[in-house]
């Protein structure tokens, strides 16, 4: 049970740092963005951030790590059990999904590899999801045992 609440932890305050940055960026920030956008070229220039899907992320980001609170009994809030047990198994399949990619910007397939996102994507966000993934399916295990 205490591997099961450290393991949830973690992810709570991975989750934490993550959505923050998004709260960061979504409020004007820019220590990081110009790795965060994938471009096709080394020298595109960058968009400006999406606002909403800034925000959307975020909200998302940050319920993911409240999840991980109320699954492992650190707070309580009343959800339906399917609603609980969606989430335990979407939350490391969306983030075993995301480090696979969608081989052309993103994962371990991607194709474009040569931009600042692509490397930082390599060294830094794919292993991140990996980790998610492996970390929320471990919790499914430890919960099982």
């Amino acid at each position: 049970m205490i591997l099961l609440k450290s393991v949830s932890l973690f992810l709570f305050v991975i989750f934490s740092i993550l959505g923050g940055f998004h709260f960061y960026w979504l409020f004007g920030g820019i220590w990081g963005l110009k790795k965060v956008i994938p471009t096709k070229t080394k020298n595109a220039t960058r968009l400006e951030i999406p606002r909403i899907a800034t925000l959307f992320v975020a909200i998302i980001l940050s319920s993911m790590g409240i999840f991980y609170l109320m699954h492992a009994d650190f707070i309580v809030i009343d959800l339906p059990n399917f609603l609980m047990t969606f989430c335990v198994w979407a939350i490391p399949i969306v983030f075993a999904l995301r480090a696979i990619g969608e081989f052309r910007f993103v994962g371990y397939f991607k194709r474009i590899r040569d931009t600042d996102f692509a490397k930082a994507d390599t060294q830094l966000f794919t292993p991140l999801c990996t980790l998610i993934s492996v970390l929320g399916f471990w919790i499914i295990y430890l919960q099982s045992s």
